[in-house]
């Protein structure tokens, strides 16, 4: 995969793991492991193919993106989060970039529906809205967990506590 001007756009590799990790830790503290969020993911593999990175021309890491199956009410869910851009690159659009190529990537591999604990006038542009009786772990605001329909309808009758994946593997649907 590539993206326009001076940034290559890549699926993370088990290789760039502390790379990304670093880069988490320096956008929003090491205390990020702390939140509800994390519960969802710990010991749960991210779903590989939508985490995507942006490395510049001379190979350092701009900007990542990460997903994780979880289920709600025992339907399958992606996590989206975290997503994350260095610093010194905020502004040039990276952040986006990568929500709309995982976004696509997505729906072409068949998943119907995307939540994420975030701020909803920032995730509202890429069409998130505040889900209704989706719960996560507290303490999070129920203000800021937000879902997106990938497949028209499917959040229809979605509703309970957001738990993490019971499949050996995630399922796209």
């Amino acid at each position: 995969m590539g993206c326009p001007g001076v940034y290559k756009l890549e699926e993370e590799t088990e290789a760039d793991w502390w790379e990304v990790e670093a880069l988490y830790d320096l956008c929003f503290s090491s205390a990020r492991t702390a939140l509800s969020s994390y519960r969802l993911r710990d010991g749960v593999p991210t779903v590989a193919a939508l985490c995507l990175i942006l490395r510049d021309d001379d190979g350092t890491l701009a900007a990542a993106i990460r997903y994780w199956p979880a289920e709600v009410g025992e339907r399958d869910v992606l996590l989206l989060g975290p997503v994350a851009v260095h610093p010194t690159r905020q502004g040039e659009g990276l952040g986006g970039l990568l929500i709309n190529e995982s976004l696509a990537q997505a729906r072409r591999l068949g998943w119907e529906r995307v939540m994420l604990v975030g701020d909803a006038p920032y995730y509202g542009r890429f069409g998130f809205k505040k889900l209704q009786g989706v719960v996560m772990p507290p303490p999070t605001n129920p203000e800021r967990v937000l879902g997106l329909e990938l497949k028209g309808g499917s959040w229809a009758g979605v509703a309970g506590a957001v738990t993490r994946t019971s499949g050996a593997t995630p399922r796209a649907v």
